[in-house]
C-alpha cells in the first residue's frame, strides 16, 4: 500500500531528514585515517540523541538478513556497495567511504547516503563518486507530478550506462514515510511512462549504487548483509529522501 502525504506530514519528514543530513555532516568531519567504523557509527549516534531522534537502521532485519543490523548507519568501504556494518576496521589513505544513514523523528522516517574519498583518492575514484552523484540528481530531477517511476529508473540507468557502471540489480530506492521502507519500490534501472505515477505527496527514497567494474552482479559477506562488487571494483552510493510535489522535487534530507 501506498500512501499519500499531507504537506503537513512532508515537514515533519523534512524535520527527520535535516537529523539525518546533520548526521552524515558529523560522520563525513570525523572519517580520517586511523579512525574506525565504529567511530563513526558513534559520530552518528550522538547526533540522533542529541535530536531525540531514533534510528531504523538499528536492529532492523528483513528477510534477507540473518541477524539484526547492529548499528545506526552502513558503512561500505572500497569494493563494498552497500549495507556494509561498522567494525573494528581503521580507514586507510585512499580509503572510499559509502555511509548511509536513517532518522525516526515525531513518527517519521528519513534516510540519505554519501559517498567520500579518505585521504588521498586513487585514479578513478572522483569520476565514479561523481557519476553517482550525476544519476542521483538525474533520478531527483525526473521526480515530478505526472511522471512514472520508470522514469526516475531510467534517468538514473542513462547516467549509469553513460559512465560505464554497473549497479546491483536486485537492490535500488524505495517508498519512505512512517517506516523506512514502505511501497512503491524504485528501481535504479527503468523504461520511462512506466510504473507507479508520481503525485503530489509521494515521497521516495531515490538511491543510485554505482560499481566501477561495469558489471550488475554482487556478492553478499558471511555477515549476511555487506554487498560487494564480484569483481573487486569499488563502488559508491548516494541517498536522498525526496517528495514529489506540484512545485516539482522536494529534498527532505538537505542540511
Amino acid at each position: 500500500m501506498v500512501e499519500i502525504k499531507t504537506d503537513a506530514a512532508l515537514d515533519a519528514m523534512r524535520e527527520a531528514g535535516r537529523v539525518v543530513a546533520r548526521a552524515l555532516a558529523a560522520v563525513r568531519d570525523a572519517a580520517d585515517v586511523g579512525v574506525s567504523l565504529r567511530e563513526l557509527d558513534e559520530a552518528a549516534r550522538a547526533v540522533l540523541d542529541e535530536a531525540g531522534a531514533g534510528s531504523p537502521f538499528l536492529g532492523y532485519q528483513p528477510s534477507f538478513a540473518p541477524v539484526p543490523f547492529p548499528a545506526v548507519i552502513c558503512t561500505s568501504v572500497n569494493d563494498a556497495v552497500s549495507h556494509g556494518i561498522p567494525t573494528g576496521y581503521r580507514l586507510r589513505d585512499g580509503d572510499l567511504v559509502s555511509v548511509d544513514c536513517g532518522a525516526q523523528l515525531d513518527g517519521w522516517a528519513g534516510d540519505a547516503a554519501i559517498s567520500f574519498t579518505v585521504g588521498t583518492p586513487r585514479p578513478g575514484d572522483r569520476d565514479l563518486i561523481d557519476a553517482t552523484q550525476r544519476a542521483l540528481d538525474a533520478g531527483i530531477a525526473a521526480a515530478q507530478v505526472g511522471g512514472r517511476i520508470g522514469d526516475i529508473s531510467h534517468a538514473i540507468d542513462s547516467v549509469a550506462r553513460e559512465a560505464a557502471c554497473g549497479m546491483p540489480a536486485d537492490f535500488g530506492g524505495h517508498g519512505i514515510g512512517r517506516s523506512m521502507h514502505e511501497d512503491p519500490h524504485v528501481p535504479n534501472r527503468g523504461r520511462p511512462g512506466r510504473g507507479f505515477p508520481l503525485r503530489h505527496g509521494l515521497v521516495l527514497a531515490i538511491e543510485p549504487m554505482l560499481m566501477a567494474g561495469g558489471r550488475d552482479t554482487y556478492r553478499t559477506d558471511a555477515d549476511g548483509w555487506t554487498l560487494r562488487t564480484t569483481d573487486g571494483s569499488r563502488a559508491a552510493h548516494f541517498e536522498h529522501t525526496v517528495a514529489i510535489t506540484d512545485q516539482g522535487p522536494r529534498i527532505l534530507t538537505l542540511p
